[in-house]
């Protein structure tokens, strides 16, 4: 079988997702994708596909400096190590707080809008 996908690769993944294997798994695209070290992984036939969640109605990526959220304490900084896991959103990472996407802007977090645990 010839794989004609037109997705970016994760190159040298020897992980396999699915049920069970230890990532958070969300819907998206009308497929489940697991969250792994920062990226949006889609298993496809031999290999792993990078995915993104898309600048949308549902997921928009404007600036809303009045969210308030109680999944983290006041002051909380997004970032790496922070204890949130980072999710591809548009062209711009943002992190997992309590189902939804939290982007660090100035001092504040977005709110970019909700994902669909699997």
């Amino acid at each position: 079988m010839t794989d004609t996908c037109s997705q970016p690769h994760h190159a040298d993944h020897p992980h396999r997702h699915g049920a069970g294997c230890g990532h958070t798994a969300i819907r998206h695209d009308g497929h489940i994708d697991y969250l792994h070290d920062g990226h949006l992984h889609h298993p496809h036939h031999d290999h792993v596909d990078e995915h993104r969640i898309a600048v949308s109605a549902t997921n928009p990526d404007a600036c809303t400096p009045d969210h308030r959220c109680g999944g983290h304490a006041a002051g909380h900084v997004h970032g790496p190590g922070c204890g949130h896991e980072a999710v591809p959103h548009g062209d711009h990472i943002d992190y997992l707080v309590d189902g939804h996407l939290h982007h660090p802007h100035d001092g504040h977090c977005d709110n970019h809008g909700p994902v669909e645990l699997a």
